[in-house]
């Protein structure tokens, strides 16, 4: 295997299960799937697309939850072992910087980053149609909302989880009103978290057949010594519908509008019942990875035919050999993304 470091604090209680010696993907299963199960809280139907943080001696999250009347929201959930969830019943409660109570209409998709010693939730909300919306916690506790970054129609935006050249880095995926069918990955920068500027393309659809119609960003680029790792989101169409599969690329650690390397085959497509079948059936959307620095290990939090969250694992070098073995990455891709 090919030697690549990942760049992160140790996390020695990372969720894990090993490779089972049949697998022909760099990513592989949690038996015990799906993690999350329909109905988990009063009021809420179904959690899925959801991102985890490692907090104080357990982990924490955001979870889209949709609420029985089909409205979806955010809501916070604890665990020791980033398994075994307990969720607030209560949405979560976003203020402005006055301390006012500020709820979106509506909130779903969330991330969370950490940069620094602050939290930031990235979810997809309306702002006079699909856009970003953003908020910051230092204790989960008080949840502030920030400027939003965008101007609608925008979704899938994903921080960095460090400032670049002194700037934070976003990834997002410009759409329309609608289901969008179309979409490519942008990254935009701000040195305050409110004026967002300096706009670059990272990457569009491919000819592959798993993401031929759409890609968008997936989990928050894992930081190594060959670059940022992107696990992101690919999506195809046929006549039953959209099916979303995961995709890996690696971008230019100073320059992450750079393509260096990107895999033509997916790492993970529907094939389990929990996938396949569904509110949304066939959909594997990656939403966070908590990675540990020492093993290599990756743990993928990943929501499931929009009614499940799943677990899924891989390691940075089988990840990052997967790349370079099925890299597609196009001369277009593999230059700054402006024009």
């Amino acid at each position: 295997m090919s030697k690549i470091n990942i760049i992160s604090p140790p996390l020695y209680n990372i969720p894990w299960q090993d490779c089972p010696e049949n697998s022909e993907l760099p990513v592989w299963r949690y038996s015990e799937n799906p993690i999350i199960q329909r109905n988990p809280v009063q009021g809420v139907s179904r959690i899925f697309n959801s991102a985890v943080q490692p907090y104080e001696n357990g982990y924490i999250g955001v979870f889209r939850g949709e609420q029985t009347d089909g409205i979806p929201y955010i809501y916070l959930g604890r665990s020791m072992d980033g398994i075994h969830w307990q969720f607030e019943k209560n949405k979560i409660r976003f203020t402005d910087e006055n301390g006012r109570e500020f709820m979106p209409r509506y909130a779903y998709d969330p991330r969370l980053v950490k940069v620094e010693d602050t939290y930031y939730i990235i979810w997809c909300q309306d702002f006079y149609g699909a856009a970003i919306g953003m908020a910051k916690t230092k204790d989960f506790r008080t949840f502030t909302r920030i400027e939003n970054p965008f101007l609608p129609f925008n979704r899938n935006a994903v921080l960095f989880p460090r400032k670049i050249n002194d700037k934070f880095v976003m990834l997002s995926r410009p759409s329309d009103s609608g289901h969008t069918p179309f979409g490519d990955i942008f990254l935009s920068e701000s040195p305050d978290l409110e004026y967002w500027g300096h706009h670059r393309h990272v990457m569009s659809k491919s000819s592959n057949w798993w993401e031929n119609l759409k890609i968008g960003g997936g989990c928050a680029p894992i930081e190594t010594d060959k670059g940022w790792l992107l696990i992101y989101h690919g999506v195809t169409c046929t006549c039953n519908g959209f099916v979303y599969s995961m995709g890996a690329a690696l971008l230019d650690k100073n320059h992450p509008s750079v393509v260096l390397k990107r895999a033509s085959r997916y790492i993970l497509t529907p094939e389990m019942w929990y996938e396949e079948r569904g509110f949304v059936p066939n959909v594997c959307f990656p939403c966070a990875a908590l990675t540990d620095s020492e093993t290599g290990k990756i743990a993928i939090y990943y929501g499931c035919a929009d009614s499940y969250v799943g677990l899924a694992f891989t390691t940075a070098e089988k990840l990052y050999d997967y790349i370079l073995e099925y890299n597609c990455a196009g001369e277009g891709e593999q230059e700054i993304g402006r024009r």
